[in-house]
């Protein structure tokens, strides 16, 4: 088969310039966690190791079930590409509708969940001054998922139609926002009382309402967007959509949960052996969850330049476009790798002074610079494969990567064979390998055996 450099190289072209912009907004998004931790861990009226600890713990938790709603919005961008890649508007309103309606209920759905698990935080058998914070932390937290839900929906929608910037722009300003009320409410500023760890929950709230306003302002007031845009009062039968949407994406956000699952999974039992431990933990996460994001931002692309081809049935666009996005996060990764392993003290003491946290997280972050590359491909072939509707599959991939090999690995290491925090990570580097290895390996043996389903065969029925 001949390889068509020209095609490759508008590819490579196309990809950066949509993925840019998603990357820096993902970025963004994790800024805000970033900044968060940094803030609180200047408060002077706690130990900040418990302050860590708690935000670090509710953060895993939080994102463990949060996940489940992204990925399931995630997979309205691609299917918003293939729809206009068939040149048909009306599907792409139609999806933007539905996934407004069903961020809500999934909204609704997490608060419920959340709320509960924050008034049973003792199941999670955490240090006691580390869970009274956590649980006030994440009852505040929770309640900001409805805004974020809303902004992801109406996001998706953008990415889909390769309208990227505005959601990048308007994630920096929530980041600015973030900072300035955590400067407020953390420490008691301009009047408020200092609230600690309460108090960056709060901003995130805050935070992540502005964003989603503004976004959802700029889409209903650009000239760009309108002929996407479906009737404010309609009465088309959203059904359908809400079907396709939750089938393509729940199974997605099920393999985002296996993820954090075993991310989570890991900080419970990392708990187990104390705070600076968990500590350490949180803090290479925060790094890691970072360069996650990158990857993620390739991966969103990925999904929907692949979809964009998918819409038209082009095998090739399909292989070009997934084989681009997978070498463009090998490249990125390897530079987060040697990043990670080369200033591995330095990045853990931006958040810590404490000589054993620097030195626990030092040498985590080692095998969380191995294991960059896997991370990177991993994502982005779920990215891919979501772009041609491949999700169940991939899911029981995940599920038996993350927990049946990662974690088990990770649990015997650390607390068997007395590895500690080290032999845990060495079972996530496990698991994210062999979901890297058996995802890119199901991405092209679908492809180039044809066996993927057309948009003709799978496009959305109408209702009368």
């Amino acid at each position: 088969m001949r390889i068509n450099l020209s095609k490759y190289r508008i590819d490579l072209i196309e990809t950066i310039k949509l993925c840019l912009p998603i990357i820096f907004g993902q970025v963004g998004t994790v800024s805000m966690g970033l900044s968060n931790t940094y803030m609180v861990s200047r408060v002077e009226s706690m130990d900040k190791t418990v302050a860590l600890g708690a935000t670090s713990i509710t953060g895993q938790i939080y994102f463990l079930f949060v996940v489940i709603g992204m990925g399931t919005l995630a997979a309205t961008a691609p299917m918003i590409a293939t729809s206009k890649g068939a040149k048909n508007k009306r599907e792409c309103g139609e999806i933007l509708r539905t996934g407004i309606e069903l961020s809500f209920l999934i909204s609704i759905a997490l608060c419920i969940i959340l709320f509960t698990i924050s008034e049973n935080f003792w199941i999670f058998h955490q240090p006691e001054e580390v869970a009274v914070v956590a649980k006030s932390y994440m009852r505040i937290l929770t309640v900001s998922t409805i805004p974020l839900m809303l902004f992801l929906a109406v996001k998706q929608f953008c990415d889909g139609l390769g309208k990227t910037i505005p959601a990048m722009t308007i994630t920096f300003v929530g980041v600015a926002a973030n900072i300035l009320f955590n400067w407020i409410f953390i420490y008691g500023n301009l009047t408020f009382p200092a609230m600690g760890v309460e108090g960056s929950a709060i901003a995130t709230l805050l935070a992540r309402t502005i964003m989603a306003l503004s976004l959802i302002v700029y889409v209903f007031k650009s000239k760009s967007i309108t002929d996407y845009l479906p009737p404010l009062i309609s009465t088309f039968n959203t059904w359908p959509v809400l079907v396709k949407i939750f089938r393509v994406g729940f199974p997605s956000g099920l393999q985002l949960f296996f993820e954090m699952g075993a991310y989570t999974g890991a900080g419970l039992l990392i708990g187990l052996l104390g705070p600076k431990e968990l500590a350490a933990n949180g803090i290479v996460l925060t790094w890691a969850a970072l360069t996650y994001m990158m990857a993620s931002g390739l991966s969103v692309s990925g999904s929907i330049r692949v979809g964009n081809s998918f819409g038209q049935n082009d095998k090739q666009g399909i292989l070009r476009a997934g084989g681009t996005a997978l070498g463009l996060v090998f490249l990125l990764m390897l530079v987060t790798c040697g990043s990670f392993i080369y200033y591995k003290n330095e990045l853990v003491g931006v958040f810590s002074v404490d000589p054993e946290v620097i030195t626990l997280g030092a040498t985590i972050m080692i095998i969380a610079g191995l294991f960059q590359m896997s991370d990177g491909t991993q994502a982005v072939a779920l990215g891919i494969l979501r772009g041609i509707e491949d999700v169940n599959v991939p899911t029981i991939i995940t599920l038996i990567a993350y927990w049946v090999i990662g974690l088990p690995v990770g649990y015997i290491l650390g607390l068997h064979f007395d590895l500690g925090i080290q032999g845990v990570w060495i079972g996530l580097l496990v698991g994210l390998t062999i979901s890297s290895i058996w995802l890119n390996a199901r991405f092209y043996s679908i492809v180039l055996s044809g066996k993927f389903k057309t948009y003709t065969a799978t496009k959305l029925e109408k209702a009368d």
